[in-house]
């Protein structure tokens, strides 16, 4: 029982940072329309990026080295994420193909360089005292703490998200302009402006899952194609554009890889993929997304 118990939670803390991650590729994919195969690369920029601003922090043992790790890498990603979208990607919209090959290309170009720099030895943070050590949860004993604040902070953005989406007017703007932009663009929306906010918001995301990621474990080279390929899959298994359904599919996912590791380490994946192509043969839109008309 006490196995079982430390499998599940391990899954849903795995699926935190899934949702952390994937809910920013919802916004820019499921609702903005946006092809970008670049969103791994962001989690891999705020991750070195953050790592280069806590390091040398850390060594002169100050105590806020990771918060400003964690702020330097998400701004950083917003910041690429708001330059990606103005000159590479706002000109394209409605192209798909030509969004996918130039954020393919983004991605191989930015990977390179930051092997370059920082070169190919994995990289980690390690987190503050005040989120550090472990707590005891019931039927577990000790876990780690930051395992618990991961599911916290996953929590915490998918209700403001939510709340972003449902209750002010910037989400009903972004939610009108995926049914209809020009639309929105006739009543006097900057509708540019819009899709800059979402990316940027996305992109941030993204970077908050890569600071927090390479402190629950090691950041290296290949941490960009894992994390696009999860988020790929935890929006086709809960939705495109839905905040519930990525949430729903990052706790599926998250769940499924942990227990297949669990019980069949060797083919632990194929439980990932069995999950998606059943969603994709009875619910192509996905567990919470919407059929389209």
């Amino acid at each position: 029982m006490e196995l079982a118990l430390n499998v599940v939670l391990n899954g849903l803390t795995l699926a935190a940072l899934y949702f952390i991650v994937a809910a920013g590729f919802s916004l820019i994919f499921g609702l903005m329309r946006t092809v970008n195969m670049a969103h791994g690369a962001l989690y891999l920029i705020a991750g070195y990026v953050g790592y280069a601003v806590f390091e040398p922090l850390y060594d002169k043992d100050v105590w806020y080295a990771w918060y400003v790790g964690l702020a330097a890498g998400v701004a950083f990603a917003a910041v690429v994420g708001l330059v990606m979208q103005q000159v590479f990607l706002g000109w394209m919209q409605g192209q798909e193909l030509r969004q996918a090959l130039v954020t393919i290309g983004l991605s191989i170009i930015v990977a390179d360089q930051l092997l370059a720099y920082f070169g190919g030895n994995p990289r980690q943070f390690f987190a503050p005292d005040a989120i550090f050590g472990s707590t005891r949860v019931p039927g577990v004993g000790g876990y780690p703490t930051f395992r618990l604040v991961q599911i916290g902070v996953a929590i915490a953005v998918g209700l403001g998200l939510w709340l972003l989406l449902n209750k002010t007017k910037l989400g009903l703007m972004i939610r009108a302009g995926v049914d209809d932009r020009q639309m929105l663009a006739a009543c006097g929306v900057n509708v540019p402006l819009v899709s800059l906010a979402v990316f940027a918001l996305g992109a941030g995301l993204a970077g908050l899952g890569g600071v927090i990621g390479s402190t629950a474990q090691p950041l290296s080279q290949g941490m960009d194609g894992r994390f696009l390929l999860i988020s790929l899959v935890v929006v086709i298994v809960g939705g495109m554009g839905s905040i519930v359904g990525t949430a729903v599919g990052a706790v599926l996912i998250g769940l499924a890889e942990q227990i297949g590791q669990a019980l069949f380490p060797t083919y632990s994946v194929i439980l990932t993929f069995v999950i998606m192509v059943t969603v994709l043969a009875l619910r192509p839109q996905g567990l919470m997304g919407r059929a389209t008309p």
